[in-house]
């Protein structure tokens, strides 16, 4: 092969190469992420929909990539084991009902406001984490994203803002109140909380 063929043939395999972990860099979870995402501004951006229909049309497009189950399960930590099937169905109510009942005005209300910046993905075996920036004016938000891969299915279990475990976060307040008082103790307060949340107005 000739010096010329030689250099091309490498060039080719080097440009392969590059192509190759680039696409492994924003592959299939990133995208997850980026769909959900992009669905959700444009929904709420949309002046069609407002109030809970707005609400409801926003759940619809999230819920399929949360797993609630296992953020609830990590959330609470060794008492998970101790629960029964029924209480387990609970308490993943009870936890998605709170994080929408926390987080849906937060989301509403920086719609329209926030630019969203991709910053790449970590992959590991079926666990990987996406990085996003949320560019807003004067602020820079960093904020992750950590998913499990389920049948094929990448699934957001964690979100990390700022550096701080959403899940890490709520589990050190459960365990807290688990440890101070008892599991049903923490099931009164969580339905309290969620009760509040979603007063109207």
């Amino acid at each position: 092969m000739s010096g010329l063929l030689m250099r091309s043939a490498v060039l080719g395999l080097t440009l392969q190469l590059l192509l190759g972990a680039g696409a492994a860099w924003a592959g299939p979870p990133t995208e997850t992420v980026k769909q959900v995402i992009e669905t959700t501004l444009d929904m709420l951006k949309n002046p069609a929909y407002k109030g809970e229909v707005r609400r409801q049309k926003v759940k619809a497009i999230i819920d399929p990539h949360f797993d609630y189950q296992e953020m609830a399960k990590r959330s609470l930590g060794p008492a998970w084991g101790k629960l029964s099937p029924g209480q387990r169905h609970e308490f993943v109510g009870l936890f998605s009902q709170l994080l929408e009942a926390s987080y849906s005005d937060k989301i509403e209300k920086y719609a329209l406001r926030v630019r969203i910046d991709y910053k790449g993905e970590i992959l590991s075996g079926n666990n990987a984490e996406v990085r996003t920036v949320v560019v807003k004016a004067n602020d820079r938000i960093p904020l992750n994203y950590r998913l499990l891969n389920e049948g094929g299915t990448w699934k957001v279990y964690d979100v990390i803002i700022e550096g701080v475990s959403l899940v890490s976060n709520y589990r050190s307040q459960f365990s807290r109140i688990i440890h101070e008082s008892s599991y049903a103790e923490l099931v009164r307060r969580l339905k309290t909380k969620v009760a509040t949340l979603t007063l109207p107005g």
